[in-house]
């Protein structure tokens, strides 16, 4: 995350429309990144049907989880947000993944 003085400068240089399309450039840029998740999701669940191995795998959900964290860290972002987000994205993989089998 940006410090005080960072934020004090943004916040100077920007107008509030300006940051709101920033915003908006990132909630593409995410949706983007969440559909290329999504698409290898997809093909992992195609491996993992045609080699008839279980939708779950705890153990690499947890190396998941753990990547999800020490990113976060490393961005000075919370988290539980994170892990949160992380959890849901993997979640709605095992639904998918199921219902396609």
């Amino acid at each position: 995350m940006a410090n005080d003085d960072t934020d004090r400068r943004y916040t100077d240089e920007m107008s509030l429309d300006e940051l709101r399309e920033e915003i908006e450039s990132i909630d593409r840029e995410l949706v983007e990144l969440i559909a290329r998740r999504t698409y290898v999701a997809d093909t992992i669940a195609a491996v993992k049907e045609e080699r008839d191995l279980p939708t779950t795998d705890e153990r690499q959900e947890q190396r998941v989880m753990d990547r999800a964290g020490a990113n976060a860290e490393q961005f000075d972002v919370d988290a539980n947000l994170v892990k949160a987000i992380f959890r849901l994205l993997i979640e709605l993989n095992k639904v998918e993944q199921r219902e396609n089998r």
